[in-house]
């Protein structure tokens, strides 16, 4: 790079000093071309030379003045002549008495006639001109300049132009090497083959990958994406250079990208994704140079992960109430060894009649299987905590709401609400459902300590504002809720149950109605 700004600057230096010498040649000849002019018709135009072309011996006169005319106007010669080229002065006075030497061209006919001519005195820029009295030519007047004169001052010119190019060439090779200097400090190192390869591994790297990365400098302006980030952020083509909180992502989100703590793993919510983030800042030479933002598609695990906990919480329920219906059963056996026979039969009786009460509500409310299991399962694990859940209403099949997405709701309002009255001293969870052709809505109250007037503006927001904790999952239940409302067209009213506690009332808008 730094013989290529040398070699640059060298050529502009050394073509502006060809072009500015030749420029100052075609300036000389010129000059002495009009210089030598003005002093022919300088000295024909003079009284003095008419009046000596009078007398009997115009030399006499003539070549003293003419040689101090040489001398003031720095000219080599000075040359009065007869229309037949006799000369009547010469710098050499032995070249007096004889002809002319060159082209006259128009001056016998009154016209002024320059040339570059070789003469007696050698290579000259001459000229002539003609002497005029009563409108007719009496004599020529030849004013030259040699070549080697002109060329002498020529030296000169070219000398300082030399001297200004080689000026301009130091300071061109200084500022050229100082350019180098902060290239290679900005490229640290690398060469023009190193930065190519670099970049085209890297940008093949960078698109291929499966993982959504995001570049961020210190200012937070995006200064590389990938497709895949592209892709889970939905961001538009034109991203590079733009602020990270221009970009409509969740605040969230764009906190952890602007942190000065590396952070892995966390869940975010965007858009309709759930992201795990990994984000860490980026240093060279111990000074920070922005982010580094690596993004993962967790939303089909998450739902997965979802179904799998409705049947690990059913199993639990299932293995819980095997326990259960063991020692019952032990019971049973006992009292019917006692011979206590009607009091068997009247605690087995009851003990169905529990069970299959609960079995044939949930029934009666939700056709849909996976859904009952849930609902099942949370009767459960709810029963098992020592908290009464009761469920109302009922849902009619056909709605268009998907199971997912009615899982996905009443389980993290359920849970919400069953981790709510834990610690109240009453545990009382309600869970009402209703829905026709038009909408499904769903309202989870409890007894617990409710949501103040804040929190409960805040409470569908946390997703979006407040970071889960790492790696767990947690944190994103109502956000995952929001989320499903969104996408069915309908809303979250956050409210006081008639319990004591908060009340979650969902609305889904069913595929018949949009």
């Amino acid at each position: 790079m730094l013989l290529l700004q040398l070699g640059t600057v060298l050529l502009l230096v050394v073509v502006g000093i060809l072009m500015a010498s030749y420029d100052a040649q075609r300036d000389s000849r010129s000059r002495a071309t009009q210089r030598s002019v003005a002093v022919a018709q300088t000295v024909a135009d003079s009284p003095t030379t008419r009046a000596a072309l009078h007398g009997e011996d115009p030399t006499r006169t003539l070549q003293p003045w003419t040689v101090k005319v040489r001398r003031d106007t720095d000219t080599d010669f000075v040359v009065v002549m007869g229309l037949d080229r006799t000369r009547y002065t010469h710098t050499d006075p032995r070249q007096i008495g004889g002809k002319f030497v060159g082209d006259l061209g128009g001056a016998p006919e009154g016209e002024v006639f320059t040339q570059e001519y070789t003469g007696t005195l050698g290579p000259s820029v001459r000229s002539v001109v003609p002497v005029e009295e009563g409108g007719r030519v009496v004599a020529l007047v030849s004013v030259g300049i040699t070549v080697s004169d002109i060329n002498r001052g020529l030296m000169r010119d070219v000398g300082i132009v030399v001297l200004c190019g080689a000026g301009v060439l130091g300071v061109g090779l200084a500022g050229a090497w100082l350019l180098s200097r902060r290239l290679h400090r900005l490229t640290h190192g690398l060469g023009e083959h190193e930065l190519a390869r670099m970049y085209e591994y890297y940008s093949a790297v960078l698109h291929s990958v499966r993982e959504g990365l995001l570049l961020l400098d210190g200012e937070g302006r995006v200064q590389l994406v990938n497709d895949e980030a592209v892709r889970l952020l939905a961001l538009p083509g034109d991203v590079v250079g733009t602020r990270i909180e221009d970009l409509d992502l969740p605040p969230a989100l764009v906190t952890a990208a602007r942190g000065h703590t590396a952070e892995t793993d966390d869940l975010y919510l965007a858009g309709e994704r759930i992201l795990v983030v990994s984000s860490a800042p980026a240093r060279w030479d111990g000074r920070d140079v922005g982010s580094v933002v690596t993004l993962r598609d967790h939303t089909e695990l998450r739902a997965v992960t979802g179904e799998l906990e409705v049947v690990r919480r059913l199993t639990e329920s299932l293995r819980s109430q095997n326990h259960e219906s063991a020692n019952r059963l032990h019971t049973v056996v006992s009292l019917i060894e006692l011979g206590r026979s009607e009091e068997a039969v009247s605690f087995a009786t009851d003990e169905l009649r529990v069970a299959q009460l609960l079995t044939d509500q949930v029934v009666a409310a939700v056709e849909d299987p996976v859904v009952t299991a849930h609902l099942l399962g949370k009767s459960a694990e709810a029963a098992e905590r020592g908290i009464e859940l009761r469920i109302e209403g009922e849902l009619p099949p056909g709605t268009g709401v998907t199971p997912r997405d009615l899982v996905t709701v009443l389980g993290n309002l359920i849970d919400n609400a069953l981790d709510a009255v834990t610690e109240a001293d009453s545990r009382e969870v309600e869970v009402d459902l209703a829905g026709d052709d038009h909408a499904v809505t769903i309202r989870v109250g409890d007894s617990g300590p409710g949501l103040d007037h804040a929190d409960s503006a805040r409470a569908l927001d946390r997703g979006w504002t407040t970071k889960a904790e790492p790696g767990t999952g947690r944190g994103l239940g109502l956000a995952l809720v929001g989320q499903v409302a969104r996408r069915h067209d309908g809303e979250v009213v956050v409210g006081r149950s008639h319990l004591g506690g908060a009340e979650f009332t969902v609305t889904l808008i069913t595929e018949v109605e949009r």
